[in-house]
């Protein structure tokens, strides 16, 4: 670890770090000496990189929104999820539900679409391009969606300051944007860092989407699973907003294994 050392130069999301100040460089330097302290963890979260930041790549592109903003999906939930933080955060972009609602995404009793990832990215990115236009840089717009964006206007006005990096905030906050940049700093490179080539990584689940509609009260997952050539607990992997072990009367998109025969056939067709 000792022997590596944070560049001179850094950029995120096209806006340059600026380095030549000591305290923003003694804070990123703090994040990624502790990411690098910890090698069995970080190993795991970039071999967890191969298999999650596939989906949000396409759809950050797809809405034109920086690349970069991915390196949030390790500091939120460490590319899980099914995380749940004591704030009652859930989900891989670790919406509450008051802001998860507003981008319309449903937690029910069987649901919690805060933990689809494809679902929580589409409402990320329409958050995100928010406080990008609300605070005026990515900085500012990552602060306040850890923060709020209320409460950093405020410090900023109280401090009068417009620079996230001369905003003194919560402590989660400060810490907060520095990691996302050291993530992105040592995740971007795993062989430089970890030792890991691409095809160390885990790859990308081959799965297809299908239409369940259930005509009964409900229907539980194990039967849903053995329909379509899998089992519970891989079902439920795949679809983590899932939260019970049934789902009520009605139709569903279900993420299912890629049929491949005859190794695994679903047991009937699927959609017409």
């Amino acid at each position: 670890m000792s022997s590596f050392k944070l560049p001179d130069k850094l950029t995120f999301a096209g806006q340059s770090i600026p380095l030549d100040n000591w305290q923003v460089r003694e804070r990123i330097e703090y994040e990624f000496y502790q990411f690098l302290e910890d090698q069995g963890e970080s190993i795991i979260l970039a071999k967890r990189t191969g298999r999650c930041f596939a989906p949000a790549e396409k759809q950050l592109a797809d809405a034109g929104l920086p690349d970069d903003l991915k390196y949030m999906l390790l500091v939120e939930s460490k590319c899980i999820a099914a995380a749940y933080s004591r704030a009652k955060a859930s989900g891989p972009w670790q919406f509450i539900n008051s802001t998860g609602k507003r981008y319309k995404l449903h937690n029910e009793r069987w649901l919690d679409e805060r933990r689809n990832l494809e679902m929580s990215t589409e409402a990320a990115i329409k958050y995100l391009r928010y406080l990008r236009e609300l605070q005026g840089d990515w900085f500012l717009a990552m602060a306040s969606y850890n923060a709020g964006e209320d409460r950093v206007r405020k410090l900023l006005k109280e401090q009068n300051v417009t620079d996230f990096w001369r905003m003194h905030g919560p402590r989660e906050t400060m810490r907060y944007v520095a990691r996302i940049i050291a993530a992105k700093e040592i995740y971007s490179q795993p062989e430089k860092y970890l030792g890991l080539t691409k095809k160390d990584l885990y790859p990308p689940l081959e799965t297809e989407t299908v239409t369940v509609t259930i005509k009964e009260a409900q229907r539980r997952l194990t039967s849903i699973a053995e329909e379509y050539g899998t089992y519970f607990l891989e079902l439920k992997m795949l679809n983590p907003e899932f939260t019970k072990d049934y789902l009520p009367k009605g139709s569903y998109q279900v993420k299912v294994p890629r049929q491949t025969c005859p190794n695994r056939c679903f047991k009937q067709d699927k959609l017409p």
